[in-house]
């Protein structure tokens, strides 16, 4: 099923929710459909187009942290684009795995400046060296993803982006 596109009352990006989020919020009128996919949802007694995107009609107040993106496994994948920052070939979730750029035995963190998506043969490679001292050079310097682009740019990896939300996203992919 498709995902939704939820806007603030003043049209800026919120998140991405499912279907059955956003039928909840329809029925109980916080939120406005402003566009809709070609499909219908249906019961017994009622059919509903399936929203595209809904925008509140109440404004909320955007918290600080809305804008960071959780530190997570998918997400170190999806901010290096699924490459192993080492050889730079593209991989499956299942084939890769992350590496800490400076080994926790010398002192390295788990954070999103020290680790970055490796292939299972390069985290091999490295073992609990620096990447130096391998031979290797990470694609790009591991940093902390931040602001709305990147939330959705997370939310809708290996997805498209739907064209009824052009109109309301403003990035460059």
């Amino acid at each position: 099923m498709e995902q939704i596109l939820v806007l603030n009352s003043t049209f800026e990006p919120l998140h991405v929710i499912s279907w059955k989020r956003a039928l909840r919020m329809l029925f109980q009128e916080k939120v406005e459909v402003l566009a809709q996919y070609d499909r219908e949802i249906r019961s017994v007694s009622l059919s509903i187009p399936l929203p595209s995107v809904l925008r509140l009609l109440c404004y909320v107040k955007v918290k600080r942290h809305h804008h960071q993106v959780k530190f997570t496994r998918s997400n170190i994948y999806s901010r290096d684009r699924h490459r192993c920052q080492y050889c730079g070939s593209k991989f499956s979730a299942n084939q890769l795995t992350y590496d800490h750029v400076i080994p926790v035995a010398r002192g390295g963190h788990k954070s999103w400046e020290n680790i970055v998506t490796c292939c299972i043969w390069c985290n091999r490679r490295k073992g609990n060296r620096t990447p130096e001292e391998a031979g290797l050079r990470p694609l790009r310097r591991p940093k902390a993803p931040y602001g709305f682009p990147h939330r959705i740019t997370f939310l809708l990896w290996g997805s498209e982006t739907p064209d009824s939300w052009k109109n309301y996203i403003f990035w460059s992919h």
